[in-house]
């Protein structure tokens, strides 16, 4: 696992930095990690009701807080 890629996540999600959490996906090796990305960004890009939006982000934000205990 390379726990670099669940910090800039985190940074890119902060920052509302799209661009580069797009180029996350694509370069992780984290597949889980990739598809919860790739089903936020597209619940932000496209009309969706914000619960859908909300859901999204704390699956994501679970799954990098997941990860990142297991680095403890």
């Amino acid at each position: 696992m390379v726990y670099t890629d669940y910090d800039r996540a985190l940074y890119y999600i902060y920052r509302s930095d799209w661009d580069n959490l797009l180029v996350l996906m694509v370069r992780t090796g984290d597949h889980l990690l990739s598809k919860k990305i790739e089903h936020f960004l597209h619940a932000c890009s496209f009309p969706n009701p914000y619960s859908t939006v909300e859901k999204t982000f704390y699956t994501l934000f679970d799954y990098i807080e997941h990860a990142n205990s297991l680095n403890a």
